[in-house]
């Protein structure tokens, strides 16, 4: 029996190794579809950066720790998540691409605000954009909650997120039934305007199913398409849904309420039988795009309808 060399079979053994480890990278990684192109990710991110609220809050409710967050407007329902020692990286517009390299993360998160933010990012680390369509809100949000249950390898928790909302939905659509009209308002600065169906709250309407009464609404960023006092009276409707933004983006609590009790507005029906509901400011203006901000606004305008 020829015997083999000790070093023709410890030459094999670590060829081996070689061909497992190279074939496991190559397993690991991952082409991510978004809104913005494709990227590859290898292996599990452990390192976390955020440009967007709203994917923080997704990624809170997967029980993902985050290592990097906008340095302002984190939303009340959010605080508590918010790590003490979480690094900062500018702003929602204007992220800090310095800190944000030198972090050395293994992704990078933007979306909605942030989006312009991706051409640079991306040529630093594997970045990707979870921008949402709004017209389709509640389906995107789900797309990114199975997204980021792939990407961190939760895909059960994600199905549980998403199985949650659907639930939600199901149960605020059944409340609404036969309810009436609905208008969604949102308040800038002295100022009123409607929100539609390209909204931030577009699911009112387009998932929820709660008509608006007016026939057209031009969306508009911040303030919606803008109406008069005596436009609401006309138009009726027979529940009002309220976004006060200046709260939202930490101006002027209470703004909204004081704005909307005048003669005008309170011979609505709405005003009439009780039906002014107001929705969290920074979860409908903030962060209408993360899972939890949802949940809640779906828990407002449910109380709202039963009550």
């Amino acid at each position: 029996m020829k015997l083999i060399p000790t070093s023709a079979i410890l030459a094999a053994l670590v060829a081996g190794a070689l061909s497992v480890t190279s074939f496991a990278a190559v397993a690991q990684e991952k082409t991510i579809t978004h809104a913005q192109g494709e990227t590859t990710i290898t292996g599990v991110p452990s390192k976390v950066l955020v440009s967007d609220w709203a994917a923080f809050d997704n990624l809170t409710a997967l029980g993902i720790p985050v290592a990097g967050l906008p340095g302002s407007n984190a939303p009340g329902y959010l605080a508590d998540s918010v790590p003490a020692d979480a690094l900062k990286i500018g702003s929602l517009q204007e992220p800090d691409f310095e800190g944000i390299a030198a972090a050395e993360a293994d992704l990078y998160i933007v979306a909605s605000r942030s989006r312009t933010a991706y051409p640079t990012g991306s040529e630093i680390l594997p970045t990707i954009d979870l921008s949402v369509s709004n017209n389709a809100l509640i389906q995107g949000v789900k797309d990114n909650i199975t997204k980021l249950g792939e990407i961190f390898e939760v895909s059960d928790k994600a199905a549980e997120l998403n199985a949650n909302l659907d639930a939600k939905v199901a149960e605020v659509k059944a409340a609404a039934e036969g309810k009436g009209t609905a208008m969604v308002l949102v308040t800038n600065a002295g100022n009123v305007g409607v929100y539609g169906p390209d909204s931030r709250v577009s699911w009112i309407h387009n998932e929820i199913g709660m008509v608006s009464p007016m026939a057209e609404v031009d969306d508009g960023d911040h303030g919606g398409d803008t109406v008069s006092f005596e436009f609401i009276l006309e138009a009726n409707p027979d529940w009002l849904f309220v976004i006060d933004r200046d709260a939202g983006v930490g101006e002027n609590t209470g703004a909204a309420a004081a704005l909307l009790d005048n003669e005008l507005v309170n011979q609505t029906n709405a005003s009439q039988n009780g039906h002014i509901v107001y929705l969290d400011p920074q979860a409908a203006y903030i962060t209408m795009h993360g899972y939890s901000g949802l949940m809640l606004l779906l828990d407002q305008v449910l109380a709202g309808l039963n009550a």
